[in-house]
């Protein structure tokens, strides 16, 4: 029985896979992306299941990698590192390709990771209050397995502007970059998230599922040799001086060491 997501499945096949550490933001933890990646694969072979619909409990959608893990990678070395990475690129992998229609809906803060879970989805709905940012260089670290899927959704030119400042920006320029598709009061997201639905009740799933896989056929490559760059490039990036730095001055609630004064 899952521990950090729910999944409930209504009578017309939209199944929602909700991320529930509430008290967490619904960070990121080792359990979540394992529990994660299961319901990608699981839901994507039930032959039942038309649309999914991505959301989260609380006052967050995600934000980003869990503290318990960030603590646990300084003490690391580079081979467990790479197995960590390894396992958040898979679960992204496994959602990026899930053969059904994936609906994010988006609340709250999402930050590094968070970004990820929405760049993968299909359409991202956001509420009008939501924040969002690539926030790992504030770290001294790399957005680095969600690149990949941050870069094809927004295309390069835009995610030069957000991909390393790590400052946050809100729902307005989130559509603005491609990030959301539309952003609307907190009030009607759930209306907005059913008029995303409805057309794929429409459709015939064995094409949407085959479309689905020709846009992605089409995209920017995003294979093994890809995945396996980003996270040779956040290994590299936690060998540095300024990811220990920066995690440290974190938990210290410190400035790190390369902000001047």
């Amino acid at each position: 029985m899952p521990e950090t997501i729910r999944i409930e499945t209504d009578p017309r096949g939209v199944a929602t896979l909700r991320l529930a550490r509430a008290e967490k933001h619904n960070a990121l933890s080792s359990e979540m992306i394992a529990e994660v990646t299961e319901a990608a694969g699981t839901l994507g072979g039930d032959p039942r299941v038309r649309v999914v619909v991505l959301a989260a409990d609380g006052r967050s959608f995600c934000a980003g990698g869990d503290l318990g893990w960030m603590k646990a990678q300084m003490a690391a070395d580079a081979a467990t590192r790479g197995r960590e990475a390894r396992k958040l690129a898979q679960m992204l992998r496994a959602l990026n390709e899930m053969p059904k229609p994936l609906i994010g809906r988006v609340h709250g803060n999402a930050f590094g990771g968070g970004v990820g879970m929405a760049s993968v989805c299909d359409v991202a709905v956001g509420a009008d209050g939501v924040r969002m940012g690539l926030t790992e260089v504030k770290l001294g670290l790399i957005p680095a397995t969600i690149g990949p899927y941050v870069v094809a959704r927004m295309g390069e030119a835009r995610a030069r502007r957000v991909f390393f400042s790590g400052r946050l920006f809100g729902a307005g320029e989130a559509v603005a970059l491609g990030l959301l598709a539309k952003a609307v009061p907190e009030a009607d997201l759930d209306a907005a998230i059913e008029a995303e639905i409805a057309p794929y009740l429409a459709a015939a799933p064995g094409a949407v599922a085959a479309a689905k896989a020709l846009v992605r056929d089409l995209g920017p490559r995003i294979d093994d040799a890809v995945i396996e760059r980003t996270i040779a490039a956040l290994v590299r990036t936690w060998e540095d001086d300024e990811a220990p730095e920066g995690i440290a001055a974190f938990f210290e609630k410190r400035p790190p060491g390369w902000i001047a004064g």
